[in-house]
């Protein structure tokens, strides 16, 4: 019986070590915690979004690196098997807004349940042993070093994720592991993370959201707009679209970002709006007309921001100011700093290199016998279920390669 060893209980680990324990082989999952899925259980804020139904040409325009990589894993295990499995294994799911798959019970302690008591029950767990070294021998086996020891396996599978959120165990062990194998590392940076601004009102506004708003960019020369909801943090810009923002932003180096607070209306329509505004306002200050179109606090930066005295009654504001306004509103510039740290990436951008991983199987072609699976290889996607499926999907067509599943 082939021995596996896999390095990682999360949540590409966990799927391939069940599906080949199923399939009669030894298996044995290492994790340095002392309990399984530690950041599936933070994921999808404590929900687990588990994958998303959208049509496969959708789901890889929410890829940002990896596409064609994935491809044929995201053909072999695509979201709609993702839903049927977990429905197999007892877990009830619903769809949410935007084709997200979530437990019907809101809990992902539900999916790391079923996971490792049903899906994983044949599966030999060493948790709390962290593993520090993997070598390939002679004679074609590999041996683990481990805190509790050295132990030899025919095969071994690296899941152990990116580097962002450490405390989860995701420390970037997986690319020390690669590399020892010569492996190329592509650059780590960080994505779905919280944007820096260098603005002087940052900390002003912090826990203001803004909704239906479009963040703007200019990346190296590439325009990039996202809509939906965001909101201002004690150092810059978080949210869904500034999540998102990040992703799409985080290799430029020259990023120019702006706020569209009205993106529903064009520059002629909201003129028009704001001339009913003077026109019905016409004897009061000009923060009173800002606070009907803006959150109170976001008006009284506003008004700073283009150069105007939020005092000023609405029969002396000139056309010229008239449209500073009309511009603020649809342009608002936001100086772009940089990006959170790798720690407030909800998931790693870069990795190791997919030219030297089979699409296939996940095997190296530098050590016949490993695999690297999910978010420790260089791909990434977009929030609402994307990068599980990646996870689960590798898994997939690995323990298909393994033990023609």
């Amino acid at each position: 019986m082939e021995k596996i060893a896999v390095i990682g209980a999360g949540a590409s680990g966990l799927f391939v070590a069940g599906l080949l324990a199923q399939k009669g082989l030894d298996v044995t999952v290492f994790d340095k915690n002392e309990k399984v899925g530690k950041k599936l259980f933070i994921t999808g804020k404590g929900r687990c979004n588990l994958t998303n139904l959208c049509p496969p040409e959708e789901f890889l325009k929410n890829v940002v690196r990896g596409d064609k990589f994935l491809l044929s894993a995201l053909h072999g295990f695509s979201s709609e098997d993702c839903v049927a499995f977990f429905e197999g294994l007892g877990l009830k799911t619903k769809v949410e807004r935007g084709n997200r798959v979530f437990p019907s019970s809101d809990k992902s302690s539900d999916v790391i349940k079923v996971l490792q008591n049903v899906h994983c029950s044949g599966v030999n767990f060493s948790l709390s042993n962290n593993v520090k070294k993997i070598e390939k021998l002679e004679n074609g086996m590999f041996a683990v070093f481990a805190q509790k020891g050295e132990e030899m396996f025919d095969k071994v599978i690296v899941a152990t994720g990116g580097k962002s959120y450490s405390s989860t165990g995701s420390d970037g062990a997986g690319y020390e592991f690669a590399r020892g194998f010569g492996h190329t590392i592509e650059e780590i940076r960080p994505a779905l993370c919280p944007i820096v601004l260098k603005d002087w009102f940052v900390g002003t506004l912090q826990g203001v959201s803004l909704k239906n708003v479009s963040l703007n960019a200019v990346a190296d020369g590439k325009k990039i707009s996202q809509f939906g909801e965001m909101i201002f943090t004690d150092r810059g810009i978080s949210g869904p679209i500034a999540l998102t923002m990040s992703s799409l932003v985080n290799r430029a180096k020259n990023v120019e970002l702006s706020l569209d607070f009205k993106p529903a209306l064009s520059e002629k329509q909201l003129d028009l709006r704001l001339l009913r505004e003077f026109e019905a306002n016409k004897n009061k200050d000009l923060s009173n007309v800002l606070k009907n179109l803006l959150p109170k606090v976001v008006a009284e930066i506003f008004a700073k921001a283009v150069g105007l005295d939020e005092k000023k009654k609405i029969h002396d504001i000139t056309k010229e100011e008239r449209q500073k306004i009309l511009f603020g509103l649809k342009d608002f510039k936001l100086d772009y700093g940089e990006l959170y740290d790798l720690e407030a990436g909800i998931v790693t951008s870069g990795g190791i290199s997919t030219k030297e991983i089979n699409p296939k199987t996940f095997e190296s072609k530098l050590a016949s016998g490993l695999y690297f699976l999910g978010e420790v290889l260089d791909v990434d996607a977009l929030t609402g279920g994307f990068n599980l499926q990646i996870a689960w999907s590798t898994a997939y067509v690995c323990a298909k390669a393994i033990a023609g599943y």
